[in-house]
C-alpha cells in the first residue's frame, strides 16, 4: 500500500525525469525531493536510475511510494555490470533481473502490458521501450559501423558501455539492439489504431538532438535509425528520453520529444533552476 499523503486537489499530470544517477549524493537529495502534484500523478522514468541494483532499489522504491504509478524504461548504466554490484549478472540476465525487481516493487516495464493513461488529454497507452542502440548514429564520412568506431577510439570519444553493459548472449550490442527493435515493434503495432501513444526510451527515437552533442562521436551510443519514424507510425502524442544530459523539448512532425534527464552534478550545478520533474500530459503546462 502506498504511504503518499493527503495533497490538495489539482489537475492530474503525467510526470519524467531521467538519468538520475543516485551514486551522486547531490543526486539522490533532488530524487529526495521529488513530489507529484497530485495523489493520482503517474512518473515515467527514462533510465539511468543508477549502476548499482541497491540504489536503483532505493530510487524506484522511494518514487513508488509516492506516485500513483511508476512506468520504468531501462537506460544503459543499469545494464552495467560493475565489480561492487551484489548482482552479478550481465546481459539479457541482467535486464531480466531488473524487471522481476521492477515487478516485485510494482513499477511497471517494457516488459509488462502497456499502461493506458485516463488522466487530462487522455487516453494515450504509455509504452516504455527497451531498444539500445546499433551503432548507426555514425559520424559523417564512415560507411560501417567498425570505421565509425575506429574514428571515436581515435578521437578518444568511448561510451564505458564498451566495458561494463554486456550483451549476453548476444554477439554484440547491435545485434541485441536489432532484437530488441523487432520485439517492440510488434508489440506497438498491435496495439488499438484509435490510441495514440507516449513513447518512453532511453534514447531519443531520431538522430536530431544527438546533432548538439560536444562529441559528436558519441551519437554511436544513442539510439538506432531502425525508430526514426516511429513517433508518426505509432500515433505519439510525446516522445520521453534522456541519455543526452540536454534537458529540452525539440519537435518532430508536430510532436514534442521531451529530453527529462538530470545529469551529473557537475552538468546541472551551472543552470539557473534545479532539475525537477517534467510534465509530459496534460499538454501545454
Amino acid at each position: 500500500m502506498s504511504s503518499r499523503t493527503s495533497l490538495p486537489e489539482v489537475q492530474v499530470s503525467l510526470l519524467a525525469i531521467s538519468d538520475l544517477h543516485v551514486r551522486h549524493e547531490e543526486n539522490r537529495r533532488i530524487v529526495e525531493g521529488l513530489r507529484p502534484r497530485s495523489e493520482d500523478d503517474w512518473l515515467l522514468i527514462a533510465g539511468d536510475v543508477g549502476e548499482l541494483t541497491t540504489d536503483i532499489t532505493w530510487a524506484l522504491t522511494l518514487l513508488r511510494d509516492r506516485f500513483r504509478t511508476v512506468v520504468w524504461a531501462p537506460g544503459n548504466h543499469e545494464l552495467w555490470t560493475v565489480p561492487e554490484d551484489p548482482v552479478q549478472d550481465r546481459g539479457v540476465r541482467r535486464y531480466e533481473h531488473l524487471v522481476a525487481l521492477c515487478r516485485g516493487l510494482g513499477v511497471l516495464t517494457p516488459e509488462d502490458p502497456y499502461p493506458v493513461w485516463e488522466g487530462p488529454d487522455g487516453p494515450v497507452v504509455v509504452a516504455p521501450l527497451f531498444l539500445l542502440y546499433d551503432y548507426t548514429f555514425r559520424p559523417a564520412g564512415t560507411v560501417t559501423e567498425e570505421q565509425a568506431l575506429e574514428v571515436a577510439h581515435r578521437e578518444g570519444v568511448v561510451c564505458t558501455d564498451e566495458f561494463l553493459l554486456h550483451p549476453d548472449p548476444y554477439p554484440g550490442r547491435a545485434a541485441w539492439c536489432r532484437e530488441r527493435v523487432r520485439i517492440t515493434e510488434e508489440r506497438l503495432a498491435a496495439l488499438d489504431p484509435d490510441l495514440p501513444t507516449v513513447l518512453v526510451n532511453h534514447y531519443p527515437l531520431v538522430r536530431d538532438p544527438t546533432y548538439v552533442l560536444r562529441h559528436p562521436e558519441f551519437a554511436l551510443w544513442c539510439g538506432t535509425e531502425a525508430t526514426a519514424d516511429w513517433h508518426r507510425r505509432f500515433r505519439a502524442r510525446a516522445v520521453v528520453y534522456g541519455h543526452l544530459h540536454i534537458p529540452r523539448t525539440t519537435w518532430h512532425d508536430g510532436v514534442p520529444f521531451r529530453e527529462v534527464s538530470v545529469g551529473y552534478p557537475r552538468e546541472w550545478r551551472p543552470r539557473p533552476v534545479r532539475p525537477d520533474l517534467s510534465v509530459v500530459l496534460p499538454s501545454g503546462v
